[in-house]
Order: structure tokens, then C-alpha cells, then sequence
């Protein structure tokens, strides 16, 4: 929690009024009142003078009536941070400063320096509070930065404008949860006053509801006493309807942690905010999805027959990524560029999918397989050979902008897989090259996750088409020093000329 300023208060002890005619007597303090003014009087003797004032923040009683009071310690009505002490009955201490503070309480550096030195990309509010900052050797004048919506402090020196300390304001919890599809994994949860709920404070308070078949609202955060959630097996009552929250919000969580620590985005749209996933979406609703006016996802729990819930690893990073095209390249939706647009859903879902390295889920170039029923390992679209699903091609035309861009993707797909894997990679079939095309060594998928990456945030457009896409990665490989003969071969794999002439 945010720490708020709290003023020095004096120990006061109650008077009651006696009836007409009685004797007014004084009431008794009570033991914890009478313990607060022992340790007052013993800090006052230490530290004479109105500079220093102290605040009970806590008494324990022993069995035996020792008393063991904690206070909060002011030097000129800023608290004193590391300044807190323990006093025991017999005039005993603990913490605190042994010796008397002389510092000047003006600030050199000004409140609103110190916050744009404190603020980081997705800061949305940034509140100094001045301070004496006594963690260290020499306690020194400070602002304490509160920043939002992380709640982390940073605290800059008053005097010299430079960052001196930090910490985090908010306490999370690791719940167990029992996916679905992702076994049992650790998913990062908020203690509330009652319990625990599925927000994950270390990544932008993103959160997981349950919509209840509702297909309006934002839905009812999933919460609990006991920060075990779900049961392994998908249902409608009780725990089992939190596996798949569990699953969703597992998602989130390895799709933010992938884009961080590989691509350096804080969220989907780099300002450090999370999201949230809105589960049980309407009646056998068969297929998820992303929302740029509510900035969510939304799963259905599948048609009960052939599928289950579509809330599996590489789907969760599929529609997230739809999040991240829509606030970079945006590609339309339509013709080529909505391919790509799908395109590059797959591939960083499958990335998310391998960089989890869930075993439960392992990485593979297959999109939602985990969700059919029967489980057979090939997913509905399949990166290594697009055409298996007998609808998406494998090597590019001039007319395939007039498929559905599920299908046209297929081609980026593809590309993608022999850019990271390469043609004899033990991952695919061994798809030979279009119009015999030579065959293609990978370079890792690292590379290949890097380089389209690069080519959506800097070079894509709403417009770019298949040959634009081939440029844009071409030039992102050369920004990054990845071989761009390895791009082209790839290219060259899957049919895409060099220019729209073809």
C-alpha cells in the first residue's frame, strides 16, 4: 500500500464526567496506553528538544505484562525512513537512531524534479512527499516518489536530484492454480482483505473475470479464500470453473513476460498497464478474441464437442498480440495486410508457447491443439505447412488477398518457421520450397521472434502486403546484424517476389 504522511500524536488519556453531586474520577489508562507513555517518556529523554517526535504505531504484551511499544520516528514533522524503533519496558531499544538528527529541512532539488526523475514508461501519477531517508550511514533529506499504477516508491535525494533507493508498494501473492491444459503452475495473485484474486499486480494489475455466459460486461474478478484455484478439469460449478481462469490468467502472465524480456515492451501497449481476460463468454461459444474498445480477451469455452475452452498457451498470446499489432503496424484487417496481421498472432503465440517451456504445453508450430478434442497434437492452422488445414496456401499468389486472412496467413506462417527453423528442421515435414526453391537454414527462433518484431514496430504499416513484409524484415535484420541472405532465402521459400509485379 501507498505509505501516506503521518504526523507526530501525543498519548491522551480519557476523562469521565461523574453524576451531580459525585466525585470525578479519573479513568484508568489502559495497559497499552500505559506502556505508550513509558516509551515515550524514555524516547524524550533520549531526544530533548521539539525536533524529534515519535508516533506509536504497534504495542505487544507478554504473558508477564513487559510491554514492547513500536514507534515511528519525525525530525521537523517528516518521518524518518529507517527511523523506527522498538522500545522495551527497562528503557531497552531496538532500531532506530542512536544519534540526534541535524540536517536542513529545505529541499534544493523540487518536488516536480524529483517525480520526472522517478517516473518510468506507464507511470501514470507520480506523488513526492518529503522525507529523511535514513536506510543509510548518513541520513540525508529525500523525496519519496509513490508511483502509480505500480506502487513502486523511488526515492531521489533533495539535494542532489539522484535516486538513492526504492522499493515496492504493492503485496502480491504465488497462488497454485490447475489449468486445463497447463497443468499446475504458479499464477501471481493480490491479497485483499478477504482472501486472495486473480490480479497480478507484477505486471500491470491485469486480471481474470468470468463472465458467467454473459457476452457483455467486464464480468466478476475471480476470488478466494485460499489461493488454490481450479481443479484440472474444465466445468461450470465450483473450483472446476476456475481452471480455465487459470489458464487465461497464466496466458497473460507468460505473454507479458515474453515481451518484456525479449522485446523490452512493457504490455501490450508499452505503458506498463495490464490487461484483462474475460472467461466463460456466452453458450458452446467456439472461438476468443481481442477487443481494442475494452482493451481485453475474451475465451468461450468451446462448442463441448470438438473443442474445449480456447484459453491454451499459444491462443492467450495470439489475441494479446493482436493488442500489440493494433498499437504499432495496426495492419488493416482486410487483404494481405490482415494475413499478416494474423500472421504475426501465430508467431508470437507460439514464441509466448516456447519461451514458456511449460510441460504440460510444450512449444511447438501447431496454433490451438491443446483445445481439440480428441487431443491429436496438430493444431487447426499448422505453421510448418499451412495447406494441411486445405484451406491456407503455402506459397504466395497475386491473389491471395482474397482469402480470409486465417487462410492467407499461411504464408507468413510458413515463413516464419523456416526463418527460425529452417527446411530439415525435425519441428515440420520437410515442406520443400516453392517453384524449388533452394532449402533454408534457420537461424533460431530468437532471431526470426526479433526480427518480425522489429519489421511490425518500425517498418509495417496498416497497407504493408506480403512484398512490404519482405522488405520491412530484410531491413530489420540489417538493424539487428542478422544475416538478411537468410531472410530472403526464406522469402524466396515461400514464393514472395521482390516487388508486387511478381
Amino acid at each position: 500500500m501507498i505509505r501516506r504522511m503521518l504526523l507526530p500524536v501525543a498519548v491522551v488519556l480519557s476523562l469521565t464526567v461523574a453524576p451531580f453531586g459525585a466525585e470525578a474520577k479519573p479513568t484508568q489508562a489502559s495497559p497499552r496506553a500505559e506502556a505508550v507513555a513509558r516509551a515515550l517518556g524514555t524516547l524524550r529523554a533520549a531526544h530533548p528538544g521539539s525536533d524529534h517526535a515519535f508516533r506509536a504505531r504497534d504495542v505487544v504484551l507478554d504473558r508477564d505484562g513487559t510491554a514492547h511499544v513500536r514507534l515511528d520516528r519525525f525530525y521537523r514533522g517528516l518521518e524518518v525512513l529507517g527511523g523506527d524503533v522498538v522500545v522495551h519496558d527497562a528503557g531497552a531499544t531496538s532500531g532506530g537512531l542512536a544519534k540526534e538528527l541535524r540536517l536542513s529541512t529545505r529541499p534544493t532539488v523540487s518536488a516536480r524534479a524529483a517525480a520526472a526523475t522517478a517516473a518510468v514508461r506507464g507511470t501514470t501519477r507520480a506523488t513526492p512527499r518529503l522525507v529523511v531517508h535514513a536506510f543509510g550511514d548518513v541520513p540525508v533529506l529525500a523525496w519519496d516518489v509513490a508511483l502509480e499504477p505500480s506502487e513502486r516508491h523511488v526515492v531521489v535525494s533533495a539535494t542532489t536530484g539522484a535516486v538513492i533507493d526504492g522499493w515496492e508498494g504493492i503485496h502480491t501473492a504465488d497462488g497454485t492454480g490447475h489449468a486445463v491444459y497447463a497443468g499446475t503452475v504458479t499464477v501471481q495473485t493480490n491479497a485483499t482483505a478477504t482472501g486472495y484474486e486473480l490480479r497480478d499486480p507484477t505486471r500491470g494489475n491485469g486480471y481474470t473475470t468470468d463472465l458467467r455466459g454473459a457476452t457483455s460486461g467486464i464480468g466478476t474478478i475471480f476470488a478466494g479464500t485460499d489461493n488454490d484455484w481450479g481443479t484440472g478439469v474444465h466445468g461450470s460449478t465450483g473450483a472446476a470453473r476456475e481452471s480455465a481462469a487459470v489458464d487465461a490468467h497464466y496466458g497473460i502472465a507468460m505473454t507479458w513476460d515474453y515481451y518484456k524480456n525479449t522485446h523490452n515492451r512493457l504490455g501490450i501497449a508499452n505503458d506498463g498497464k495490464g490487461t484483462y481476460a474475460r472467461v466463460h463468454y456466452g453458450s458452446n461459444y467456439d472461438n476468443a478474441f481481442w477487443s481494442d474498445s475494452c482493451f481485453c480477451m475474451t475465451f468461450g469455452d468451446g462448442d463441448g464437442s470438438t473443442d474445449g475452452p480456447l484459453v491454451s498457451l499459444d491462443i492467450a498470446g495470439h489475441e494479446m498480440t493482436h493488442g500489440v499489432t493494433s498499437r504499432t503496424a495496426n495492419l488493416a484487417y482486410r487483404g494481405e495486410s490482415g494475413g499478416l496481421n494474423e500472421a504475426t498472432s501465430d508467431i508470437f503465440g507460439t514464441m509466448v508457447e516456447f519461451a514458456a517451456a511449460n510441460a504440460s504445453d510444450p512449444g511447438d508450430y501447431a496454433i490451438g491443439e491443446e483445445i481439440l478434442v480428441p487431443y491429436t497434437g496438430d493444431g487447426f492452422r499448422t505453421m510448418y505447412h499451412p495447406s494441411l488445414d486445405g484451406r491456407s496456401p503455402d506459397c504466395w499468389s497475386k491473389t491471395i488477398g482474397r482469402l480470409n486472412v486465417h487462410y492467407s496467413s499461411g504464408v507468413a506462417n510458413r515463413f516464419f518457421f523456416l526463418l527460425a527453423e529452417g527446411t530439415a528442421s525435425s519441428l515440420g515435414d520437410g515442406l520443400g520450397g516453392c517453384k524449388n526453391a533452394p532449402a533454408v537454414t534457420g537461424i533460431g527462433r530468437l532471431a526470426a521472434g526479433r526480427i518480425w518484431y522489429r519489421a511490425l514496430t518500425v517498418y509495417m504499416t496498416s497497407k504493408t502486403a506480403y512484398v512490404g513484409a519482405r522488405d520491412a524484415t530484410i531491413r530489420a535484420a540489417a538493424d539487428l546484424g542478422y544475416s538478411t541472405a537468410t531472410v530472403k532465402s526464406a522469402w524466396n521459400s515461400v514464393g514472395v517476389p521482390v516487388s508486387a509485379a511478381g
